[in-house]
């Protein structure tokens, strides 16, 4: 599904955090956002999944205009179309490994031998097969990386969204997350949206756009 994006405007009180936002991504096309620090790159990408709302223009996924949704209906958009990954990892801690991944499936009603079969995929294709019942205390922080990747996308959507994904990771870590990030976006189909201030990062996308306050412009 296309993710369309027409004249969006942010503020904050009398502020604009941006303005004049325009941007398509196309089925499958893998996208980052960069730009300077404080210019709203987080918070355009909360706006893309529906978490903060703006103040002019639209966000189109597919059919769904996405502002013209009430909380609840917005809220059952995001969990059956997008997957995020948040740069601070956000597993909760009282769930093991597995549990944390499952959670997208669970809020789906998805349970049984095939939502377990499927958790343990998506454990095994971001490296951490038989790591399922550890819990996130035990992890590092390129495993936890891996952790909420494999839970963004165990429920196959067809949008992902990234957020400073390798922000708290070295530089050799860093670099394995998005080996596994940019993998795992392509074999599920799914258009990924990656916020990033790393270059290494965004090298991997397929177009690179500059967010400004005054809108997009190429990188």
């Amino acid at each position: 599904m296309k993710l369309l994006v027409e004249h969006l405007r942010k503020r904050y009180g009398e502020a604009d955090v941006f303005r004049g936002v325009d941007l398509v991504v196309e089925p499958g096309e893998f996208v980052a956002i960069v730009g300077e620090s404080g210019v709203g790159k987080s918070t355009l990408l909360n706006c893309l999944a529906g978490l903060d709302r703006w103040d002019e223009g639209r966000v189109l996924h597919g059919d769904a205009d996405i502002g013209a949704l009430d909380d609840t209906a917005r809220a059952l958009w995001r969990r059956a179309h997008v997957g995020f990954v948040f740069q601070a990892f956000h597993v909760l801690p009282h769930l093991d490994v597995a549990q944390n991944v499952a959670l997208p499936l669970m809020l789906l009603g998805q349970r049984g031998p095939e939502a377990r079969s499927r958790v343990q995929a998506m454990l095994e294709a971001v490296g951490l097969a038989g790591l399922g019942g550890r819990l996130p205390q035990q992890l590092s922080g390129g495993q936890l990386q891996r952790v909420a990747i494999a839970r963004a996308l165990v429920h196959r959507p067809p949008l992902l969204l990234a957020d400073e994904p390798t922000g708290n990771l070295d530089p050799a870590t860093a670099a394995k997350v998005m080996d596994v990030l940019a993998a795992q976006s392509r074999e599920h189909g799914a258009s990924l949206v990656l916020v990033t201030h790393s270059d290494s990062a965004a090298a991997r996308a397929g177009r690179v756009v500059h967010l400004t306050a005054d809108g997009i412009a190429r990188g």
